[in-house]
């Protein structure tokens, strides 16, 4: 059983020739192969790329022994930021256990906003309990997973820090009403 024990983030890599990891060069996210996540970290880190893989402290339990094993927030991905050219998406490409990076293309990769990787660091750097919580955005129809409304399905209305507004409707009648609900028992519907 896998119990959430610490967080903090596999290391970034020191800046090769003073240009990645600087103030202008974006976020990108890496898709990795399964459970390859720190082999892509420690060869990418080894190319002097500025890479940034947040794990989390878990406890598990191995041959009757328990121990904590770090494993990735976002399992399947990786972040690097470094200015993205052909050459360094080509030496990210070419990296054993590396599926692509997100984006169209080369040229049209997806970048990450710095205010949201800055987020994540400062989480994962604060050792705070932390945990995977489904991605729900306002509009989005939700079901109530536990709890006295556990089965309910609405359309998310509002989301609040710890709670959210749940719109539940009569489409014959063409009218709704409105639930607050445990932001904590909210998934995806």
């Amino acid at each position: 059983m896998l119990q959430h024990a610490t967080t903090h983030a596999t290391g970034a890599a020191p800046c090769a020739a003073g240009r990645a990891g600087a103030p202008g060069d974006a976020w990108y996210a890496v898709w990795t192969q399964s459970h390859f996540e720190h082999a892509v970290h420690g060869h990418l880190a080894g190319k002097g790329l500025h890479v940034f893989l947040p794990t989390v402290g878990v406890w598990t339990r191995r041959r009757g022994a328990r121990r904590v094993a770090e494993r990735p927030v976002f399992p399947g991905y990786l972040f690097v930021r470094d200015a993205m050219d052909r050459e360094t998406h080509l030496a990210i490409r070419r990296t054993p256990g590396v599926v692509r990076l997100l984006g169209e293309r080369w040229d049209r990769l997806s970048s990450i906003p710095d205010e949201e990787m800055q987020a994540i660091r400062q989480v994962v750097g604060g050792r705070q309990r932390i945990f995977p919580f489904p991605y729900l955005r306002e509009g989005q129809r939700a079901r109530v997973a536990t709890g006295p409304l556990a089965g309910l399905e609405g359309v998310l209305a509002e989301s609040r820090e710890q709670q959210g507004l749940l719109v539940l409707s009569l489409h014959l009648l063409q009218r709704s009403i409105a639930v607050t609900v445990d932001g904590a028992n909210v998934v995806p519907a």
